[in-house]
């Protein structure tokens, strides 16, 4: 059996965190086909989770059904499904749920609040803590089948159930929970069983206590704030989404400002919490404007690459968060710093570009739709549409250029008449350039060569 590396993404052969492909086996026809994974208990073994937190996973992804048979190591997604698309998709689940997001090893171990709706997630390896983000579905499978659970329910459904002296198997107790006999004297009793789960459950809270930690009245307040519950957390979401855009966009304002004082505003964690709040606010498409305000000025051509990977959490293959930051541009070039940025905006626009922050497409787009007063006056936005001409200019020809490769490449091909037998020649259009055509490259040549620039 073959093995990958735990994260794929991670190249080098002596990478000590393996686990083996996932093995599939599709059975049935028509609307009874399923995709048994023969191997998902090795392979979440691997990730040091249960099998049933990947097979679950790949039901939320593919909108299938599952099914989870324990005893007889059977773990089923309903449809046809191929091993290396399900492979695909657990490296999503890998990322997400295992992986820490400090140090990308797969050391973690997961710890769920049932009360809170939270699910918390420290690495081993570098000590690091965070929160899992709940806003996948199979957050809501892990906050009702938490890993101690599931692993106990797996251990239980694959041993058959033992005897115990008197020749009976597990009895029920006081509460109606069955429990199987156990090899210690007290299993032969439910309530002893459930007295023993609940003494395991505090001595596991008493676990996650860091004595270590600042007792002080201010730190402990400070902890307690940090851990509302899912239900306090929830009302304060509601009561904002239910503010005015506007006054949703001046809370993200503050935020930011805050985490600009602070000092905080680079590094995967505080990144995380400013594309969280923006959005928890319902407003991560106009979160751009913000940033441009807070972040940039004059040093733009520098500081947009120290912050690139921020920008990049609004904007990836998200039109809308580009146009923002477009319109966030041209308020920063043609008020806030307009004689310093003005000349400059060819520079501005294609190094954005070149960062990928915004796509080729959406420049176009702006640059056809002409000035607009939406963001600026309509004369500085038509004085900004100018400067980037060509810039603009410049996309557009490369854009020509590339489409219309593979049409230069193709020839048109007759056979000669006066050659001989089987000889062709080839048949290339010729075009005699026009006075105004040749006035017109002449113009095209006095333009600004965008490389230069």
């Amino acid at each position: 059996m073959g093995t990958y590396n735990v994260n794929r993404e991670v190249t080098d052969q002596f990478y000590r965190y393996k686990m083996p492909k996932i093995i599939a086996k599709v059975e049935g026809k028509g609307n009874g086909i399923k995709t048994v994974i023969v191997n998902m208990t090795d392979v979440a073994k691997a990730l040091g989770r249960p099998p049933t937190y990947p097979t679950k996973y790949f039901g939320c992804e593919l909108g299938a059904q599952t099914q989870f048979d324990a005893k007889n190591d059977r773990y089923i997604v309903n449809g046809s499904h191929d091993a290396n698309k399900l492979q695909d998709l657990l490296d999503g689940f890998i990322k997400r749920f295992v992986l820490c997001p400090e140090c990308d090893n797969p050391e973690t171990q997961l710890s769920v609040k049932a009360k809170a709706g939270m699910i918390g997630q420290r690495c081993i390896a570098c000590g690091h803590g965070d929160q899992i983000d709940m806003r996948h579905k199979l957050t809501t499978f892990i906050l009702k089948n938490p890993p101690q659970d599931e692993t106990a329910m797996t251990a239980a459904a694959s041993t058959p159930g033992k005897k115990d002296k008197g020749g009976k198997k597990g009895k029920k107790g006081k509460d109606g929970e069955t429990c199987n006999g156990d090899a210690s004297p007290e299993a032969g009793n439910g309530d002893n069983a459930i007295k023993r789960l609940k003494s395991k459950n505090e001595e596991e809270d008493e676990d996650d206590v860091d004595w270590g930690e600042d007792v002080s009245d201010a730190a402990v307040q400070a902890r307690r704030m940090q851990e509302l519950t899912g239900a306090v957390s929830s009302m304060v979401v509601t009561d904002d989404l239910e503010k005015t855009p506007a006054e949703r966009v001046n809370i993200f304002y503050n935020f930011v400002k805050k985490m600009k004082e602070d000092e905080r505003l680079t590094g995967v964690e505080n990144e995380k919490s400013i594309v969280g709040e923006a959005d928890r606010l319902d407003i991560k498409d106009k979160g751009c404007l913000i940033l441009v305000e807070l972040l940039l000025n004059t040093s733009i051509l520098q500081q947009a690459k120290t912050h690139r990977n921020l920008f990049l959490r609004f904007t990836h293959e998200n039109a809308k968060a580009q146009k923002s930051l477009i319109g966030g541009l041209e308020q920063l070039i043609g008020v806030e710093y307009k004689d310093v940025l003005m000349p400059k905006v060819a520079h501005i626009f294609k190094l954005f570009y070149d960062l990928d922050i915004i796509e080729e497409e959406v420049l176009l787009e702006w640059a056809s739709k002409g000035p607009s007063k939406k963001y600026v006056k309509k004369e500085v936005s038509k004085e900004i549409h100018e400067k980037a001409k060509a810039f603009i200019e410049w996309l557009r020809d490369a854009e020509e250029e590339e489409s219309s490769e593979d049409e230069d490449d193709e020839l048109d091909v007759v056979y000669s008449h006066t050659g001989k037998v089987g000889q062709t020649e080839a048949i290339k259009p010729a075009k005699e350039a026009t006075p105004d055509k040749q006035e017109e490259e002449e113009e095209e040549d006095d333009d600004i060569n965008i490389d230069d620039i």
